[in-house]
């Protein structure tokens, strides 16, 4: 029995206003130069932050490919000034009409992940171009003809390879197809540095779009070419499944936490659920009169509690019901009643007394200069998505098919673990930990986001702590990270990340380290001063990206 009356599912907040900056100041944080360049660009035209966002997606689709394109899928969150507006487009991809709960499963009953990963089986239907026209439809002043004009010029003109694009690159060439290889390697060799990586199918395609918008993608040629070279490698899509493609719009899971907002992304997105109830948690915990190492120990276990929630209760909330609790402020103490403030708990040893994966997506955040803000969060998944360029489209599509849960209890390539609410079903949204985010109050904004697969979630989680305690935009983003998600039962860090010393304070407590010998994670933010409208963007020093602040020169 529970013992907690549910409240309300949503915490009803008003956003609040941001001042206009006197010298008309924008600021954008993305992956890649060129796409940050890109949305200046735009914003130099007369567009706004929601023109800026269509160009930093289609720049980032032409010059990071290993992590986002045309292909895929992901979730926007924006807020407009002008009525304080504040959604979620959910551009999620969408399993296919011929896909069924076994389809991953050998004859005796076990996942094939190779299937779910690599070529066209891998790939749901994509969702990215529908959301850059609905932005272009309802949200921004200018054409697809100018805001794609820039993503055009970088597939016909070329992006330079970078060391990360190589190493990107070396963990999935093998599993490209040939249009694949054609573009993106050299021969059978990962191309050297400094060379360029022209695209002009993807240009013509780009092209296309903005000609005729979604159409263009959706239906007719292009559309046909996909399926057409789907099938023809073992896939099932059909084009009645690209027809039927269709963008949700969602509204934003709010929480609060120390006189801060927080509005994060919700289902099918695990991010607002997972947040929320870590908050919930840590509002339990006196977690803001704990020293440093006790913070550190009271969140790895909240944590914990939170993704033994995903694992059992989260999947696409079109298709399943999912719990109202897991919301609810009662149901988040309950939860935390048996973390020991000093000692570390076992993910095995929790019980159902109170109820019945990242590297390879890519995260912008824009504010521009009339306080319009869009934090996205995009993604193919795995590195390179399927490794599957369609036909003469120049499209790489994704393989988030590997994010619903191919047999219950089993890990997917993240190793997360989902049970039947995830399962795969025609039309259905695999849950993602996409988690595109605002905090703020009167004085402070945070626009937040950041790829990483499963670690994607925890992340965001430890930047709002950062941002709330008083931390600027380049300390959020260089700060270690660490990571628990109820299973595998260990904590993941990174290096170079904790000291030895505040490692060994965790090991004392019981925790179970992995101690990667890598960094995760790519966050871009934005912080703005809401009395002055001054703001700062940081990129994450573990990529390649760039943030940047630039006056906007008034068109009028």
């Amino acid at each position: 029995m529970r013992l907690f009356t549910a409240l309300l599912v949503y915490v009803l907040i008003i956003p609040l206003g941001f001042a206009q900056t006197q010298n008309g100041q924008a600021a954008i944080a993305s992956a890649h130069p060129l796409a940050t360049q890109a949305g200046f660009e735009i914003l130099q035209q007369g567009g706004n932050a929601f023109d800026a966002a269509i160009a930093v997606s289609a720049a980032l689709a032409v010059v990071e490919p290993a992590g986002s394109g045309l292909g895929g899928g992901g979730f926007w969150l924006l807020h407009r000034e002008t009525d304080q507006q504040q959604i979620m487009l959910d551009s999620r991809e969408t399993a296919p009409s011929q896909a069924h709960r076994d389809m991953y499963l050998d004859n005796n009953g076990e996942v094939v992940r190779d299937l779910s990963l690599n070529g066209p089986l891998a790939a749901a239907i994509p969702g990215t171009p529908a959301a850059l026209d609905y932005l272009t439809e309802h949200y921004g002043t200018l054409p697809l003809s100018i805001t794609l004009a820039p993503a055009i010029r970088y597939a016909r003109e070329g992006f330079v390879v970078t060391p990360r694009f190589q190493r990107y690159m070396g963990f999935r060439k093998q599993v490209l197809n040939a249009e694949a290889k054609a573009i993106f390697l050299d021969g059978e060799e990962i191309p050297a540095l400094g060379s360029m990586i022209i695209q002009q199918e993807l240009a013509k395609t780009l092209e296309a779009i903005a000609l005729r918008g979604r159409d263009a993608f959706y239906q007719g040629e292009i559309a046909e070419q996909m399926v057409k070279s789907v099938q023809a490698a073992g896939g099932i899509w059909t084009e009645q499944d690209l027809a039927n493609y269709q963008l949700k719009i969602r509204q934003p899971v709010k929480a609060q936490l120390a006189g801060y907002t927080i509005t994060t992304a919700a289902l099918p997105s695990a991010g607002g659920q997972l947040i929320t109830l870590m908050l919930n948690q840590l509002n339990t915990l006196d977690y803001w009169q704990a020293d440093k190492l006790q913070k550190r120990h009271l969140l790895i276990e909240s944590m914990r509690r939170a993704y033994r929630e995903r694992t059992l209760h989260l999947g696409d909330s079109d298709f399943i019901k999912v719990p109202d609790y897991l919301l609810d402020p009662g149901y988040a103490a309950q939860i935390a009643e048996d973390i020991d403030p000093e000692s570390a708990s076992k993910s095995d040893e929790l019980t159902d007394e109170f109820s019945n994966k990242g590297q390879d997506t890519t995260h912008f955040s824009i504010v521009d200069q009339d306080g319009n803000r869009v934090s996205a969060t995009l993604s193919i998944n795995y590195p390179f998505g399927s490794g599957f360029v369609a036909g003469n489209t120049g499209v790489l599509l994704n393989d988030e098919m590997d994010d619903f849960s191919a047999l219950s209890g089993s890990p997917n390539a993240y190793d997360l673990v989902s049970e039947s609410a995830n399962a795969i079903e025609p039309g259905k949204r695999p849950l993602s930990s996409m988690t595109p985010s605002f905090v703020e109050n009167e004085q402070r904004l945070l626009v937040i986001g950041t790829p990483g697969g499963s670690r994607i979630i925890t992340m965001v989680m430890q930047g709002i702590l950062h941002f709330i305690e008083g931390h600027d935009a380049e300390e959020i983003v260089a700060a270690p990270r660490l990571h628990h998600q109820y299973l595998p039962d260990r904590v993941q860090m990174e290096t170079p990340g904790l000291s030895e010393a505040e490692q060994q304070d965790l090991t004392d407590r019981g925790h179970q380290l992995d101690v990667l010998n890598r960094q995760f994670g790519n966050m871009q933010v934005i912080v703005a001063d809401k009395k002055t409208g001054k703001l700062s963007a940081a990129s994450d020093p573990r990529g390649e990206g760039m943030a940047k602040t630039e006056q906007i020169i008034d068109k009028d």
